[in-house]
């Protein structure tokens, strides 16, 4: 009998594992026999367009859902770091133009913010979401304070490059958004930090025992989840080439849609920045599917709710689960 138990429970562990690829393979199949213009080299380009933001963005929402925590501040900090950097390049309001030095400028102020979420969540033990959603809403009343209700435009062809310069064909977006990838996983898989995060999310307690520094990873993980927000709103601005807290509309759901679809667990200790990049890809499938299917927008807002719902069913253990919150 327990032969059997530990057999069902390697086999969903492998479910659970390879879930996430193979509803990417079956989007992917079934979208191109309802339009088959979904295969051709140009919408491939647009997809990975798509998904460079929601990349970066999954990158530092990963590091805090690893952690069994969630990070609620995306749009405000996507919406600061944005409206900072469109002002400090060539623009219709300032007369700040500092060409591609305001990137790191604006990513190193998601990451003061990131460490901010960090240290109220660790020093006044306020739970995550409430302490990220606070600050996520003084970002976004800040950026719409600064600029008054106005929209800045960005006159920088040198800055809107970042996003819409290209390099073998494809978007300089993706490149900086592989980039980031392979600095994540880096971190992720090479770093104490990485493996501490993993042990936090784990177990808190046993990981306190074995002399992991809880405090100072967990105000490290929101200072990295800052900083990839950061270079999320400095995309973002150039992208659009313009600057206003509107521009973070909607980041939020698709960042914590995709970094669950992927696999990654909110109770923590399970999942990966492999895992959260096939999220962003089911999400962004299924987004231009549906698009090429003429679904309506409502629609498809209604589509992807219903995916987080089935994503977080299908990753959970319900059998180790004694209390459900």
């Amino acid at each position: 009998m327990q032969a059997k138990a530990a057999s069902t429970g390697w086999y969903m562990e492998q479910w659970r594992r390879w879930a996430p690829l193979a509803v990417l393979a079956a989007l992917c199949v079934l979208v191109s026999l309802f339009n088959p213009n979904f295969l051709t080299v140009g919408n491939f380009v647009r997809l990975l367009n798509s998904a460079a933001i929601p990349v970066v963005l999954c990158m530092g929402a990963t590091f805090i859902i690893l952690m069994g925590s969630i990070d609620l501040s995306v749009e405000g900090v996507v919406a600061m770091t944005a409206v900072v950097a469109s002002l400090l390049v060539a623009n219709d309001i300032t007369s700040y133009s500092i060409g591609l030095a305001a990137a790191p400028v604006a990513i190193l102020i998601g990451g003061a913010m990131g460490f901010l979420n960090g240290f109220v969540h660790v020093r006044l033990k306020t739970p995550s979401f409430m302490t990220t959603l606070g600050i996520g809403f003084a970002g976004l009343g800040i950026a719409t304070a600064v600029l008054g209700g106005l929209t800045v435009r960005i006159a920088d062809p040198v800055f809107r490059s970042l996003s819409l310069g290209r390099f073998l064909g494809i978007p300089m977006a993706v490149w900086i958004a592989l980039a980031a990838f392979l600095v994540a996983l880096t971190i992720q898989q090479r770093t104490r930090i990485g493996r501490w995060i993993y042990a936090i999310g784990t177990d808190e307690v046993t990981a306190r025992h074995a002399g992991i520094p809880v405090d100072r990873t967990r105000i490290l993980a929101f200072v990295l989840a800052g900083l990839f927000y950061g270079l999320g709103g400095v995309l973002a601005a150039a992208q659009f080439g313009q600057g206003h807290a509107l521009i973070s509309q909607g980041r939020l759901f698709t960042t914590i849609t995709a970094v669950v679809v992927g696999g990654t667990a909110l109770s923590g200790g399970v999942g990966s920045v492999v895992n959260s990049v096939i999220g962003v890809f089911i999400v962004v499938v299924l987004a231009n599917g549906m698009v090429l299917m003429g679904i309506e927008p409502y629609v498809q807002q209604g589509v992807q709710g219903l995916l987080i719902i089935a994503a977080v069913s299908l990753a959970l253990d319900r059998s180790s689960l004694a209390v459900v919150k």
